[in-house]
Order: structure tokens, then sequence, then C-alpha cells
């Protein structure tokens, strides 16, 4: 016998939901077209169009961000606790996004279902967008474009508590949301903060002064920074060569290309494994290293890099890549220089070694002809310090973000039936 309740209930409800067919309950209407031409920034009507449920929308909609001018006889207006969904889309399982607008009078576009009932229409919302989404994937019908028709949705079978437990069930998942758009807007502003001070900091517009102990020594300003080439105060290498995908998958760690892209910093649990025999001669990385990517479709991506701060016995690095390492960490820190090549000033300047048409690839040569401005080592520690700083914070929201949102996930499996 089929279950009813679901597994995570709030105490003061009891006995079973209520099975129903969509189309039992609702009514079901359609939007009218608004093109993204219609769209003006001061137009008379807050609008909604189906692509922005994809994009900008979650469950539930308050906050309006288009308008248009269209006149009002021409606009589909809707109601508070109407939930929409889209009519078409580019896959089955992106058309399964419905949203809750809480405000009546927006104009909704074409495109979209539009589903009226006596439900809680953000319960609703999310109901669609958790257990019911696959379902409503597997009635949307087409190649490549699918369409879902209101004529499907109505043969959707629902299970409804009251209408207080929806509401409370409603309330409680708009709480965990916005607790989630909080740690996301945290986030975005502590990069924001990143790229402003790096900003200010590789222009020299901003400096650091020493300690009062420093000063004692070298007085009340470090040294003006150095202008100089990457030749002069270090040298390349390659990474692998000689290698087949036979050798691959077994054997000793490698860098891979992926993992210079992805972080300024090498993620040391991320390696893969390539045969190397005892005598072979392949360069092996250590501590201090810079890794720069040297092909990529797009010159926008040239030359990312990331640097080594761990200490390994045997690390190799992969062939799509190279190494730069520095003479003396005391001339450049490897701590400051993951700030430094991810700098704008210095993306600037390396992408303008992207040499081809339909890949692009990047010489060692020239790089080494790149020129760089060097603060003295103690400045060089509390640029990299303070940066290092900005990035923990960045890094400890987003691990809250991601716990929360696994948590989220956990919570809709058990809160609905």
């Amino acid at each position: 016998m089929e279950n009813k309740t679901p597994k995570l209930r709030f105490p003061e409800f009891k006995g079973e939901w209520e099975k129903k067919k969509l189309g039992e309950v609702a009514q079901f209407s359609k939007g009218k077209g608004i093109s993204k031409a219609d769209i003006t920034e001061n137009g008379e009507f807050e609008c909604i169009r189906y692509g922005e449920l994809y994009t900008v929308y979650g469950e539930t909609i308050d906050l309006i961000k288009s308008r248009t001018n269209i006149p009002s006889k021409d606009l589909v207006f809707s109601e508070s606790n109407d939930v929409i969904i889209p009519a078409s889309g580019e896959t089955q399982i992106d058309i399964a996004t419905a949203s809750c607008v809480l405000k009546s009078g927006i104009a909704l576009g074409g495109d979209l279902n539009i589903i009226k009932s006596n439900k809680n229409g953000v319960f609703l919302s999310y109901y669609l967008n958790s257990s019911k989404k696959k379902e409503i994937a597997n009635l949307a019908q087409g190649i490549s474009v699918v369409h879902l028709y209101s004529s499907q949705l109505a043969l959707l079978n629902l299970n409804f508590p009251s209408l207080p437990e929806q509401t409370k069930i409603a309330s409680f998942l708009t709480v965990v949301d916005k607790k989630i758009s909080e740690l996301k807007k945290e986030k975005s502003l502590l990069e924001q903060y990143k790229k402003g001070a790096m900003q200010q900091i590789f222009s020299q517009k901003l400096r650091f002064k020493p300690s009062p102990i420093e000063a004692l020594e070298i007085g009340n300003a470090y040294p003006d920074w150095e202008e100089k080439r990457l030749g002069e105060i270090g040298e390349t290498y390659n990474g692998l060569t000689g290698k087949t995908k036979e050798n691959f998958g077994f054997g000793k760690p490698y860098i891979q290309y992926k993992q210079i892209f992805d972080n300024s910093q090498i993620d040391m649990s991320r390696f893969e494994m390539v045969d190397i025999s005892e005598n072979e001669k392949q360069n092996k990385v250590k501590f201090g290293d810079v890794f720069f990517t040297v092909s990529s479709e797009t010159p926008k991506e040239i030359g990312m890099s990331s640097v080594l701060l761990d200490n390994v016995e045997e690390l190799y690095l992969n062939s799509f890549c190279f190494g730069y390492r520095a003479n003396s960490l005391e001339i450049l820190s490897p701590y400051f220089s993951r700030y430094l090549f991810r700098s704008e000033i210095f993306r600037t300047e390396i992408i303008k070694l992207a040499q081809g048409s339909t890949r692009y690839n990047m010489s060692k040569v020239e790089l080494m002809k790149l020129k760089i401005n060097l603060p003295s080592l103690p400045e060089q520690t509390k640029i990299a310090s303070f940066l290092s700083s900005i990035d923990k914070k960045i890094s400890d929201v987003d691990f809250q973000l991601e716990k929360i949102v696994v948590w989220k996930k956990g919570l809709l499996q058990q809160l609905f039936v």
C-alpha cells in the first residue's frame, strides 16, 4: 500500500495526505508574448519572461527583474499565488522549473503555463521542483525544443496535506532559501572586494607599511617595487614527455591541466597517475613552482596559473603545461606569486601572447620576456597574508553554502510524498 505521509513532518500535523490530480485542484492558462525587444528599463509594467525562470528566479518570485511598455490590453497579468512553469525549453529536465508569483499585476510572458489553485503556491512550486521534477520532465515532448502542455500537467498525481501544513512547509523552505541567498550574496561581495583589492595592490595604489619593529631598520616605507623580466629571476621546464594513453591510470601522481586552471593553488586531493620507470628522465615539481597552461580554445584562458604550496616527494606535471621555478624564494615568494600571476594586470599581458586561430598556444620564450613589478619580500609576505585572509573568508562562506544546499536537498526528499 502506498504511503501517503512524508518521512519528515512537523509534529503538530497528523493524518494522511490527500491524493489528487493537479487538474482536480487547479485551473490552467497561458501567458502572452513578451519578447526581449519589449523589455525596457523604465517600463510601465513589471513582467516575467519564460527564460528568466531558468536564470533569475527560484521557487518564489517577489522582486521582479524586467519591465515593459506593452499596452495592458495585450498582456496577461498574475494573481498572487499563481504558479508558473515554462511551456517550452531546450531540455526536458530544464522545463520542469516552477515558481510561485507572490505579487498580483505582474505581466506574464508567452511560453508560460499559469497554474491557479486554492493550494499554497509556494508549497506547490517546491513540490513540483523536487519530487515531481522527473515526472514533469518525462511529460515534455519534442527534440530540438521540448514542449509542456497544461493538459499534461493536469494528469500529475500529487499528495496534499492540509493548507496549514502546506503553509508551514512553504515558510520553512523559504527561510532555508533566504539563508542560501544571503550566503551567495556574502560570497559574491567578498569576491568583489578581493578583486578590487588586487587591482589596487598590483597597480601600487595600495601599499603596505612596515610594522613598528621593521620600521626601526628600514624606515616607515618599504622600498619601491622593482621591474624584472621573468627570465631574469627564474626559468621554465617542460611537463611530461613521450607518454601515450597506455601510460596513464597507474604509477606516480601528476598535476593535471584542470588543476592549474581551476585554482591559484594546486589542490593536493585531485592528482591522477602516470607510469614513470625507474631511470626515466622527467621533470619533478617542487614547492614554490608556478604552473602555466599553454594551450586553450580561447585567448582569455591562455596562461592560467597555479602554485604548489605543499612539499612533495615525487610529483610530475602534465604535458600540456609548463613549470616556472624562481631562482630564489627570497626574490619571489610562492605565496605572493599565487596572486601576482592571477592579477588583472598580469593576465592582461599574458593573454597578448596567445597565438592561433581555432586553438591558441603560448610561447615559453615570449613569457620569459614579460615584465613584472616586484615588491620586497616583507611586502610580498604582507600582501599574500592579506589576500589569503580574504580567500579564507570566501572558503568558509562557500563551505557553509555547500553544507546548507546539501541539507536542503535532503529535506526536499523527505518533506513531500
